[in-house]
């Protein structure tokens, strides 16, 4: 077979869903390992906090998300899409980025900023592109707020890579993350609940219009007077929250398939009531706990669920969460608790909530990788070509 027109490149998420498992299971315990002195570092182009946030959210969270966008833009304005060559260089940029940031340190200053640039600049633009090229058959009106976040993205990278910028460039990729989420979740909860239940879930164009701008406004968060930013926070937060009581979440919480999607929405929540409150009566959080919230609550909760789905889904097999399936996300969220509410009740034992919660990852990728790395590498199931 020819390499190019192996399975594996003939849509985005078959690579990308590929590199989130792998980085899923192996960054966090990687991380842990460089925390406690037990893998040595010295190569890093940045602190080892710089580089466990920034691979976080630019190495795992953009494998899935780009992943995502690859193949649902092309859905939603009704186009082939990215394949073959255009995805292997896409792959290839990413793991350049990733060597990178482990070895960088040690690289001319010049060959270090092309490894941070190439992939995030190449994908962004290549989804502006499908999505501007071919606006008038775009099925979703609120796509726009795709063009407006995705080049945000990079100012967010280049500031968290960024000593003296660090916190905000936490902040701002928290908050275009968010944004992502909250358009995802509006969009498949919706159909879901009606497949699963047969029920409709409130949808008002002028809420879901004020939920999302408030998200788009909150990314600038790091660059706001602080009373500011948390009465925005507290006000999406009352939003998500009046929105998700209307959402039957007691139909939704029946199964944990869906539910985890519920939870992950409620972390959001959650997370900037976190934001309010870190302003308005500062308490003594063990652990960023805010990023942490958001990362293994919301990343961590719904990104496993998604690639179950779409994994299955695209390679033409039936949507069905087995056993194993279901196991995985216990797993994730047994990873949540122990490393966001763990380390609050018992801190001196946060080293151990710290590995724990790795090895959580870890166990959880790496049953994903195991089940749909195979899906990923073969031709669909039912015949079609992709």
């Amino acid at each position: 077979m020819d390499f190019l027109a192996h399975p594996l490149w003939l849509v985005g998420f078959r690579p990308f869903f590929a590199l989130a498992c792998l980085a899923g299971l192996s960054l966090p315990m990687l991380w842990v390992l460089v925390h406690l002195g037990h893998v040595p570092a010295a190569a890093l182009p940045v602190a080892p906090l710089q580089w466990h946030a920034h691979e976080m959210f630019f190495g795992f969270g953009w494998a899935v998300l780009g992943g995502f966008l690859l193949t649902s833009t092309k859905n939603w304005v009704g186009i082939r899409g990215y394949h073959g060559a255009s995805l292997v260089i896409l792959v290839a940029a990413w793991l350049f980025e990733r060597a990178g940031m482990w070895l960088g340190g040690s690289w001319p200053g010049w060959l270090f900023r092309l490894s941070c640039l190439g992939f995030l600049a190449a994908i962004v633009a290549m989804l502006l592109w499908t999505l501007v090229r071919h606006h008038k058959d775009d099925s979703y009106r609120d796509n726009y707020f795709f063009l407006l976040i995705l080049p945000t993205f990079l100012v967010a990278k280049f500031q968290m890579l960024d000593a003296g910028q660090f916190q905000a460039g936490i902040a701002m990729a928290t908050g275009l993350f968010r944004v992502a989420f909250l358009v995802m979740l509006e969009r498949t909860l919706t159909q879901f609940m009606k497949n699963i239940y047969q029920v409709d879930i409130l949808r008002h164009a002028g809420l879901d219009r004020a939920i999302k701008l408030l998200g788009l406004i909150l990314v600038g968060a790091g660059w706001m007077p602080p009373p500011l930013a948390a009465g925005l926070s507290l006000a999406l937060a009352l939003l998500l929250a009046g929105r998700l009581a209307f959402w039957q979440p007691q139909l939704a919480l029946r199964r944990i398939d869906l539910g985890i999607m519920y939870l992950g929405y409620a972390a959001i929540v959650l997370q900037l009531v976190v934001e309010f409150v870190a302003v308005a009566a500062p308490p003594n959080w063990i652990g960023a706990f805010s990023t942490h919230m958001f990362g293994l609550g919301v990343m961590g909760l719904v990104i496993p669920a998604m690639l179950i789905r779409i994994a299955k889904g695209h390679t033409g097999r039936k949507v069905v969460f087995e056993p194993v399936d279901r196991g995985v996300l216990w797993i994730m969220i047994g990873a949540f608790l122990l490393r966001v509410l763990a380390p609050q009740l018992l801190p001196a034992s946060y080293a151990l909530w710290l590995a724990l919660a790795a090895g959580g990852w870890l166990a959880g990728f790496g049953i994903l990788a195991w089940r749909l790395i195979p899906f990923l590498l073969q031709p669909r199931v039912d015949g079609k070509e992709h």
